[in-house]
């Protein structure tokens, strides 16, 4: 998208100098191009410093990309996007990195379908009215539990809080004010929310169907959440603030690019960060895997956070919360948010028009042992050709079957046995076209390919720890301590200058989150560095169209037609 001799054109070539140019304003060097990533470089840019980022990958986005075969699009990333809506902080932000510049949104008046293997289902309407009728058709008995599921639904509504502007620690005594009273009325209401397990609650249910149902809204089990996540979302859903932006993921992260590259900033593809340059305990640059270096006043990591640390770093600077993250949290069960499978399924003519655009099929025991890896016995089924035009050709359409899969089990396979690790995928896909064929009679000959991703392709591209698309388990016990980590300790590493990280390492999964952080590294590093902490909404008004997605490259060499991928 842009290379060096342009960024040579617009300033001084003093990124291999140890020194910066006289009178220009302070470097600061990003690794990682996700959305956490050309966060921090639009808003350091914006700021008045000079930017570089370095991504390892062909393509913007990290998790937040998709990838293309025989005319298909696969989108990988974003089933709902907070912030889509106008009239609150989370659209700023979107606005202000231009990622829905031009750009139409889908709503959806659901959430989720979750269906049993009899056929019985529960649709999750995001108007709490249609929901409560709908729910108490399924069971009037549990009449009190769907009552007072509704009623706090009704209270999440009622609710503006999107803390996305101002980093933690820097927030001015009205901006807390403020907080103060959107929280305090409605305090009991997300201390009891929030202290609720989903499945002590689902567990309430005499239908047998919500009891399960419940716990899969968020179209699979994430084991351990409480009822606030799902009621906040809900209520952002049913404000028309948690749809899907035309041109899916990788064309949000497109549009970010493009903010980032109108700014002044300069991206670097396929240039992965061996190390973090490192004098007098000071972060002064970066060593890239050819041996180049490059200089600045200030680095930000928006990569993997243990490979940051203990990888670029060395594990040279830590302390109690790092060690805590990294060393005992890490590898503590139910931490991480799983990893998934993900098949796509292209497929001549439309899906069946009757079915929600996401369902939760719930599976027979013998169903779930014949999907690889599988943690649950589940299967999700989003028909994404509903979700935005484009990804697929003309007269055909996109489904794409997820489900949470173990990490290890396939890496492992990978590692051992490619022809092994390839028959697993094959058994995937297999499955996929069976169960969809059980469902609907007939779809098996308009199956166009089968494309299969695993937990182990998910490592490969964006170096995410054990797949993890969304990284720290939200509500889990690594939450307080990244928070810890975002206020207290100004997203820094004890005893290192010069460096800051960003991303869902720090601050949660989700992608507001992500460039939340973005925001926040900048807001800190402004600080160090005497710059003004500026940002305005971008003005471009180009209609988007799929053009902006540049090219896609196709992940392998295998035959999209043979059910493989990489």
């Amino acid at each position: 998208m842009a290379d060096d001799a342009s960024t040579l054109r617009k300033g001084p070539d003093d990124w291999s100098s140890r020194e910066r140019t006289p009178g220009t304003p302070p470097r600061v060097i990003v690794i990682g191009a996700g959305v956490a990533g050309l966060s921090t470089g639009c808003y350091a840019q914006m700021s008045g410093a000079r930017t570089r980022i370095f991504e390892k990958h062909v393509l913007p986005g990290g998790c937040c990309t998709a990838w293309s075969r025989d005319g298909y699009l696969f989108d990988y990333c974003i089933e709902w996007l907070i912030g889509t809506a106008p009239g609150n902080d989370a659209h700023q932000v979107w606005r202000e990195l231009g990622a829905l510049d031009g750009k139409t949104v889908t709503n959806f008046e659901l959430f989720n379908k979750v269906e049993d293997e009899s056929g019985r289902s529960v649709t999750f309407y995001n108007d709490p009215d249609r929901l409560e009728a709908h729910l108490l058709a399924i069971s009037p008995a549990d009449a009190p539990l769907i009552r007072a599921f509704t009623r706090d639904l009704k209270r999440f509504i009622a609710i503006d809080l999107y803390p996305f502007l101002t980093a933690p620690a820097l927030r001015s005594v009205r901006e807390r004010a403020a907080t103060l009273r959107t929280v305090l009325p409605a305090f009991r209401l997300f201390w009891r929310t929030a202290a609720t397990p989903m499945h002590v609650f689902a567990d309430k249910f005499q239908d047998p169907l919500l009891r399960r149902a419940f716990r899969n809204i968020f179209f699979q089990d994430p084991e351990g959440f409480p009822l606030l996540p799902y009621l906040f979302n809900m209520a952002a859903a049913c404000h028309l603030n948690a749809g899907f932006p035309q041109g899916g993921s990788l064309g949000l992260s497109r549009s970010i690019e493009e903010r980032y590259l109108g700014l002044g900033g300069h991206v670097t593809y396929r240039a992965r960060t061996e190390k973090v340059l490192v004098e007098n305990d000071r972060a002064i640059g970066v060593e890239l895997r050819n041996g180049k270096r490059y200089f600045a006043e200030h680095v930000v990591s928006a990569a993997d956070g243990h490979t940051t640390v203990y990888g670029l770093l060395g594990g040279r600077y830590t302390g109690p919360r790092i060690d805590k993250l990294y060393t005992d949290l890490l590898q503590r069960p139910g931490t991480l948010f799983p990893a998934v499978v993900s098949a796509f399924v292209g497929l001549r003519g439309d899906f069946d028009p009757g079915e929600a655009h996401s369902t939760t099929h719930l599976l027979t025991e013998e169903d779930g042992k014949q999907l690889p890896g599988a943690l649950q016995n589940s299967l999700v089924v989003q028909a994404r050709s509903r979700y935005c035009d484009g990804f697929a050709p003309a007269g055909r359409s996109v489904l794409h079957c997820t489900y949470f899969s173990d990490y290890a089990y396939w890496k492992e396979l990978r590692t051992r046995d490619r022809k092994e690790y390839r028959q697993r995928k094959h058994e995937v896909a297999d499955f996929v076209r069976t169960f969809l064929e059980r469902r609907s009679p007939g779809i098996t000959d308009r199956i166009d390919l089968i494309d299969v991703a695993s937990p182990a392709t998910t490592h490969r591209y964006t170096g995410n720890h054990n797949g993890s698309i969304l990284a720290w388990k939200a509500f889990s016990d690594a939450d307080d301590v990244a928070a810890r980590l975002v206020g207290r300790d100004r997203m820094r590493l004890p005893g290192l200058t010069g460096f800051s990280m960003a991303g869902q390492w720090v601050g949660m999964g989700g992608l507001i989150r992500a460039a939340s952080t973005g925001r926040f590294a900048v807001q800190y590093l402004c600080r160090e560095l005497g710059l003004e902490f500026r940002a305005w909404e971008s003005e471009a008004t180009e209609p988007w169209h799929s053009g902006k997605l540049g090219h896609l490259p196709q992940l392998d060499r295998w035959s999209a037609r043979e059910d493989t991928s990489s």
